[in-house]
């Protein structure tokens, strides 16, 4: 049995910028969660967020720990396994020649990596079929985001967060009817685009960031719910 503990980390922030937090949580070789911490980062871009949520794991881990670390952040991902070499040897500047934003966050990830046997993987965000930990980490920084506290088994918060539930996937043919009958209830079809900011929609449940969402009447919605009929009063 492989000794590779298994983790997961995430940052979120509620505008970009705008109150942001942090989160991860640390499981066993089998994927058990152990342990979990969350922080508030006041106002932050996601970014940071991301950032930030990889540096905390990596110093809540012993030097000489083999980790697989799970996130749904390509940002962050490629920042410290893809273009981190080539930003060291331009002294620390894009390939465009500007500086390296969030550039002492990667530093000091470079500095943790370096003792410690890390491989990442990515996982898609907010799918009902997703890694369960991502979920935990997710929720647990934008429980920070939002309320701006610490948390975590450290502070004697034993219970995990609660992900919630994602949406389930629907057909393409179903999605297709259910928007064309929003257009005709409406006089005009709605383009779905992916949400860059958390909202509520009209049904009055929440939709995430990189959720799918469309035009329902004068407000923006979930996808999938129809838009309210037009007012011919």
């Amino acid at each position: 049995m492989s000794d590779r503990i298994i983790a997961a980390c995430d940052g979120a922030a509620k505008g970009n910028p705008g109150p942001a937090g942090w989160g991860w949580v640390i499981a066993d070789a089998e994927g058990r969660p152990e342990r979990w911490e969350a922080g508030p980062l006041g106002r932050a871009t996601n970014n940071i967020g991301e950032l930030t949520a990889l540096q905390r794991l990596l110093e809540a881990l012993a030097p000489g720990t083999s980790v697989e670390v799970r996130m749904d952040s390509q940002y962050a991902m490629k920042a410290v396994t893809q273009w981190l070499p080539g930003w060291k040897r331009n002294g620390w500047k894009t390939s465009s020649g500007q500086p390296v934003a969030n550039r002492e966050l990667v530093e000091e990830i470079d500095r943790l990596l370096a003792d410690r046997d890390v491989t990442f993987r990515y996982v898609p965000a907010h799918r009902e079929d997703g890694d369960h930990l991502n979920a935990i980490a997710d929720q647990a920084a934008s429980d920070a985001a939002l309320r701006q506290e610490a948390a975590g088994t450290a502070l004697g918060n034993a219970d995990l967060p609660v992900p919630a539930p994602a949406a389930p996937a629907r057909s393409k043919s179903a999605t297709a009817k259910k928007r064309a009958a929003a257009g005709s209830a409406t006089g005009r079809g709605s383009r779905a685009i992916k949400a860059k900011f958390p909202g509520s929609c009209p049904c009055g449940k929440p939709y995430a960031v990189g959720d799918m969402i469309a035009k329902n009447g004068s407000r923006w919605g979930h996808e999938n719910c129809a838009a309210p009929a037009a007012d011919t009063a």
